[in-house]
């Protein structure tokens, strides 16, 4: 059976260019919701604490809405750049934010797929049992990990690819082994083209990235693929 998952990583706007923005949040994550509930698509949203605190009333829906909610750190820093110490007081600082929803918070995703394997400890220490913090396309991937009683599930494609013509997108997909995980930003759902930002950030942002989502889960819908949360591989 083809199993995908498809997560959002809820965060400020295309951090760290636009980090002091919101309008992801604010304007894009309903929007992708929306979507979603249209297609049936479960999701899980790992969240940052700070996004959190700020709206907790979106973290609310999309928890009301069925998704799973996951863990982004608090404030959206690089694990990989952070004393053990301060790698230790964001996940202590975002966890009980995150629990305080009402569901299990148990997996968890570092910021740019970045978490140190030395830290992996510090996720058993807050009761995770999942971890997506790798992706398949970086070369760290392929380093020897470190055995853990996490399940580790890596990111399969990077999220800008979701957004490429189909022409370019579908071939790269039909590559990807099972389980599938994409993930998206709310931000990439708000018109940025015209933001002074990498082209990989803001091409065909907006209505255009709405559009190839739902391309995206029609194609693997036309393969029979099964749509599961993270929490559930």
């Amino acid at each position: 059976m083809l199993e995908v998952c498809l997560t959002i990583d809820v965060e400020p706007d295309c951090p760290p260019y636009l980090a002091t923005q919101y309008r992801g949040v604010e304007e894009g994550l309903p929007r992708l919701l929306d979507l979603l509930a249209a297609l049936s698509v479960p999701t899980t949203c790992f969240c940052t604490g700070q996004v959190a605190e700020r709206y907790p009333h979106r973290i609310a829906d999309l928890v009301k809405r069925g998704h799973e909610l996951g863990c982004h750190g608090h404030t959206h820093s690089r694990f990989d750049r952070l004393t053990e110490a301060a790698a230790r007081a964001e996940i202590a600082t975002a966890t009980p934010i995150l629990r305080s929803f009402g569901v299990e918070v148990t997996s968890f995703r570092a910021p740019n797929l970045r978490f140190p394997d030395e830290y992996l400890p510090l996720l058993e220490e807050r009761s995770f049992t999942h971890d997506s913090s790798q992706g398949k396309y970086k070369s760290d991937y392929f380093r020897r990990s470190v055995e853990t009683p996490l399940t580790r599930i890596p990111a399969s494609i990077t999220s800008s690819a979701l957004r490429l013509p189909r022409w370019i997108r579908d071939p790269w997909l039909l590559a990807l082994s099972s389980p599938i995980v994409l993930f998206v930003h709310p931000w990439e759902f708000v018109d940025l083209t015209r933001e002074r930002l990498r082209l990989d950030c803001r091409f065909r942002t907006g209505a255009p990235a709405l559009r190839a989502l739902r391309e995206v889960v029609e194609h693997f819908r036309s393969r029979g693929a099964v749509f599961r949360k993270i929490r559930d591989l």
